[in-house]
């Protein structure tokens, strides 16, 4: 299948939010319990800062995917590190998507000048965390029933990739 990956653009929000809906609708992988319209990432991709972004994976037909770089605390210390999460159509999973959209978003991340990366993912999400483990993320810990979702508690494996070969300076252009 041709695919190609490329920064959103606000007509994404629509695809974005199909995608986002599906997995509330399925579970395990979003702790969102109600399904958001595509103006709440409307919202997101206006306030997002010069290094946050949405990447859109998608065929000749449709969007099938994204990916997410967001910051992961708006204090100063933290500049160098920042959040990814992966998001795929259902009927596109484990089709090396996932892996595909993970690697845009790592140069993506280098670009901006991140450093330290994160991954939240549901511990009961083995093939998530496997292919994260096997673009080089390590497990750093567990979050016991940090979550309540259906009913029951649900526990959250922490992951980070620390790319060494990005420096602590943010390109010139993202400041």
């Amino acid at each position: 299948m041709d695919v190609k990956i490329r920064v959103c653009t606000l007509a994404d929000s629509k695809g974005i939010a199909e995608i986002y809906n599906e997995a509330i609708r399925f579970g395990g992988a979003t702790m969102d319990d109600q399904e958001k319209p595509d103006e709440y990432f409307r919202k997101m991709i206006q306030g997002f800062s010069k290094r946050e972004t949405f990447l859109i994976l998608e065929n000749s037909e449709e969007i099938i995917g994204w990916g997410v770089i967001k910051r992961y605390s708006d204090r100063f210390g933290y500049r160098f590190c920042c959040e990814t999460s992966v998001y795929l159509k259902r009927k596109f999973l484990r089709m090396g998507f996932g892996s595909m959209m993970k690697r845009a978003l790592i140069e993506k991340c280098r670009e901006f000048g991140y450093r330290h990366l994160v991954g939240k993912i549901f511990s009961i999400n083995k093939a998530s965390i496997e292919y994260n483990l096997k673009l080089g993320y390590e497990i750093v810990g567990t979050q016991k029933e940090i979550g309540f979702k259906g009913g029951k508690w649900t526990d959250v494996t922490i992951m980070q990739l620390v790319l060494k070969d990005v420096e602590p300076k943010i390109p010139e252009k993202y400041l």
